[in-house]
């Protein structure tokens, strides 16, 4: 046991120690979370001001500055990596001030009220990795037809119809026209809707070919797999991660080798 403090928990503190909480804390190298009544003063490339309410301020290891209200997922005010600090107690309540050098800028936070106070001493170091996007998916099930099914051939990618482009265009084992399209999240009912009318327009040019609408994605929704059912289309589970592996595989060979 190495005896680390993942979360101290400091619960409505005077502003004598929260000051000292804050920059304690600030000089550890943590990440803090204070909640509080705060008002807000911007200088820099503008000037800006904030009156008083109940906010969430976040300063991360590297001195990224973040005040957020209870809503929207942009902050309200910030600072990037590399801010200087500094935190006391005044008349007005506990200020801390984050300023930038270059260019020059600051922050000026004035808590009236701090509700809480996390000092966090967090471990991460896992890689991160994103998998692919819908195109890699795309360019997955032309280099891997099989991901589909067996016996499926890919004859166009992003087919033009009234309604936009077709994913994937191609034809299965027994003929019929097969329309996919894929999403590298959870398929909803706008993602059903939005087959159905490729497919609409891709029937009335068929010649009377029979053709098949399938939407391929990692999961779908209760509602999205009724509709699916009552309209005879099909569902294929695929994910981003598998078509990722696939394409990593495949990266040192051309495509036109796979048609």
């Amino acid at each position: 046991m190495s005896g680390r403090r993942p979360v101290e928990f400091y619960n409505n503190p005077d502003h004598v120690d929260a000051a000292k909480t804050i920059s304690d804390a600030l000089s550890r190298g943590r990440t803090l979370v204070v909640v509080g009544e705060c008002s807000i003063k911007y200088q820099g490339r503008a000037t800006s001001k904030l009156g008083p309410g109940e906010r969430i301020l976040l300063i991360k290891k590297d001195g990224c500055f973040l005040v957020h209200r209870a809503w929207d997922s942009q902050p309200v005010n910030w600072q990037p990596p590399g801010s200087v600090f500094q935190t006391k107690s005044t008349k007005r309540g506990v200020l801390l001030k984050a300023i930038r050098k270059k260019p020059r800028e600051s922050i000026e936070i004035v808590f009236s009220k701090v509700f809480i106070i996390l000092v966090l001493n967090l471990k991460d170091e896992a890689e991160f990795i994103m998998f692919g996007s819908e195109e890699d998916m795309q360019r997955a099930v032309l280099a891997k037809p099989e991901l589909i099914e067996e016996g499926f051939k890919p004859i166009l990618k992003e087919k033009v119809v009234n309604q936009g482009f077709v994913d994937v265009y191609g034809v299965d084992g027994q003929g019929r026209i097969l329309v996919i399209e894929l999403k590298r999240r959870k398929a909803q009912v706008q993602d059903v809707v939005q087959l159905l009318k490729y497919l609409e327009d891709v029937k009335r040019k068929s010649g009377g070919r029979q053709v098949r609408g399938m939407l391929a994605a990692p999961a779908i929704s209760r509602e999205a797999s009724v509709m699916i059912q009552a309209n005879g289309l099909e569902f294929k589970t695929l994910s981003p991660k598998t078509c990722a592996e696939v394409l990593r595989l495949t990266s040192s060979r051309k495509l036109t080798e796979f048609f």
